[in-house]
C-alpha cells in the first residue's frame, strides 16, 4: 500500500512539473497571461507557467513564407489576368500580433489579397508584364504601413505569375511583330537618308572640282575592264572632249 501511494505521488509529480514547465526555442517567444490580463513576453529557455492562473501562446519569429492566391484583377486598360504573388513577413512584437489581432497569419493573407488586386487595378498590363520590380515595393510599402499595427513586418514582395487568355496572348504576340516589322521600316528609312545624304555630299564635292569628276571616271573604267565583259559601253564626259575640240578650232580672224 505505501509503495502504491509513493508511485502515485511520483507520477503526479511529474505531471506537475510536465504541465508548468515549457521550453522555448530560440526563434521562438511566449506571451503570457495572468488572470486573463496581459503580463509579459518570455523566452527563449525554460519557462515556468502556472496552469489555471497563467496562460501562454508560442509566436516564432522567424520569417514566414506566405503564397497570395491567384487574385481575378482587371488593369486600368480593362485587361482580365490572374495574378498571384508571394509574402516574405515576420512577427516583432508578439505582444501585439497577438492581441491586436485575432489571427495574424489569416489577416496579413487577407490584406495582401485586396491589396494585390486594388494596387495591380491601378496599373496597365504593360507595366504589370514590364515592372514588376516597382510594383513589388509598391506592393511592399503599403502592406508593411497597414499590419505595422500587429507588431509585423513585411519584408519582401514577389509577383510570380501574370497569366494572360489565348486570345490576349495572341493579341500581345502581333502587337509585338508589328513593333518589330515598324523598327525595321525605321531603320531602312534612316540608312537609306543618311545613304542619300553622303552620296549629295559626294556629288557637290565631285561637281565643285571638275578634276576629280575625271579621276573618278577613269577609276570607273578601271573598275570595268577588270570584269569579263567583252563589250564596254560608256559616255565620253565633255571634260575631256572640249580641249581636244578647242585645239581644232581656228584662231579668231585666222
Amino acid at each position: 500500500m505505501p509503495f502504491t501511494v509513493l508511485t502515485l505521488l511520483i507520477a503526479f509529480a511529474f505531471l506537475f512539473l510536465w504541465t508548468i514547465l515549457n521550453i522555448l526555442l530560440e526563434y521562438e517567444r511566449g506571451v503570457v497571461f495572468f488572470l486573463g490580463r496581459f503580463q509579459e513576453v518570455k523566452g527563449p529557455g525554460l519557462i515556468v507557467i502556472v496552469p489555471g492562473i497563467q496562460k501562454m501562446i508560442r509566436v516564432e519569429l522567424r520569417t514566414v513564407v506566405l503564397d497570395v492566391p491567384a487574385q481575378d484583377v482587371i488593369s486600368r486598360d480593362n485587361v482580365s489576368v490572374k495574378v498571384n504573388a508571394v509574402i516574405y513577413f515576420r512577427v516583432i512584437d508578439p505582444e501585439r500580433a497577438i492581441i491586436q489581432v485575432e489571427n495574424f497569419l489569416a489577416a496579413t493573407s487577407q490584406l495582401a489579397q485586396t491589396t494585390l488586386r486594388s494596387v495591380l487595378g491601378q496599373h496597365e498590363l504593360d507595366e504589370m508584364l514590364a515592372e514588376r520590380e516597382r510594383l513589388n515595393v509598391h506592393i511592399q510599402k503599403i502592406l508593411d504601413v497597414q499590419t505595422s499595427a500587429w507588431g509585423i513586418k513585411v519584408s519582401n514582395v514577389e509577383l510570380k505569375h501574370v497569366d494572360l487568355n489565348e486570345s490576349m496572348i495572341r493579341a500581345i504576340a502581333k502587337q509585338a511583330e508589328a513593333e518589330r516589322e515598324r523598327r525595321a521600316k525605321i531603320i531602312h528609312a534612316e540608312g537609306e537618308l543618311q545613304a542619300s545624304e553622303k552620296l549629295l555630299a559626294a556629288a557637290q564635292t565631285l561637281a565643285g572640282n571638275p578634276l576629280s569628276m575625271q579621276l573618278r571616271f577613269l577609276q570607273t573604267l578601271t573598275e570595268i575592264a577588270g570584269d569579263k565583259s567583252s563589250v564596254i559601253a560608256f559616255p565620253l564626259p565633255l571634260d575631256l572632249v572640249k580641249p581636244l575640240l578647242q585645239a581644232t578650232e581656228p584662231p579668231p580672224g585666222g
